[in-house]
């Protein structure tokens, strides 16, 4: 029976020859056979999430035990706060999310607002422009003329105080979006009447496509 440290075996009756060895991690449990381990898999998910994410939806996502997933979390949580990053893992009406961490507030909504040098990425200009030329407009609408989901990047425009939300649509209760005199400050202009001509450069469809997202809406 091997002695090497990495393995357990069992010391029942029969031939050790015949059994499977049995690969252990660093705190002497059986190994995944495969996939991430836990914490880098919850870390992966939450990443990329908008919204808190509940540890029933968690668990059942990486098929794993509830009790597994809760105590994973908060040790991510605890070891976060402990090394002191600039982020942090809460939990937060039902779920959990990652947020910036309370000190470094100054420093983030710098970058967000007032950074020159932090330029707008495609998607948010494209999305921006929608905003510009059909405004209000609801952001199943926006997501609609740019055929992929806006959300992410609204609320980007509108902490960077380029959008904002103006009410609510009659038929859909949609909240509606507008730019902000801030737009028009930082494009050099007095009023919307001042941006250029977009029609050549609208879908033909375009009614059709705003028609059916309020149908579907």
């Amino acid at each position: 029976m091997s002695d090497e440290p990495g393995y357990a075996s069992d010391p029942g009756d029969g031939d050790p020859g015949d059994e499977e060895p049995v690969l252990e991690d660093e705190e002497g449990e059986p190994a995944e056979d495969d996939g991430p381990p836990l914490r880098a898999a919850l870390e992966a998910i939450l990443l990329v999430a908008d919204e808190p994410v509940p540890e029933v939806v968690l668990a059942q996502v990486l098929e794993r035990p509830t009790g597994e997933v809760s105590a994973a979390l908060r040790e991510l949580a605890a070891s976060y706060t402990a090394e002191g990053r600039g982020f942090d893992l809460r939990e937060i009406a039902g779920g959990w999310r990652y947020y910036t961490r309370s000190d470094c507030a100054a420093l983030v909504e710098r970058f967000v607002r007032d950074g020159q040098e932090v330029r707008l990425t495609q998607a948010a200009l494209e999305t921006l422009a929608v905003v510009a030329y059909r405004q209000p407009v609801s952001r199943a609408r926006i997501s609609a003329v740019r055929g992929v989901n806006c959300d992410g990047v609204i609320r980007t425009l509108a902490l960077r105080g380029l959008v904002e939300d103006c009410g609510t649509d009659a038929e859909t209760s949609a909240i509606l979006y507008r730019t902000t005199g801030y737009f028009l400050e930082r494009m050099g202009m007095a009023s919307l009447d001042e941006l250029p001509d977009l029609a050549p450069f609208l879908p033909e469809n375009i009614e059709d496509v705003e028609d059916n997202e309020r149908t579907q809406a």
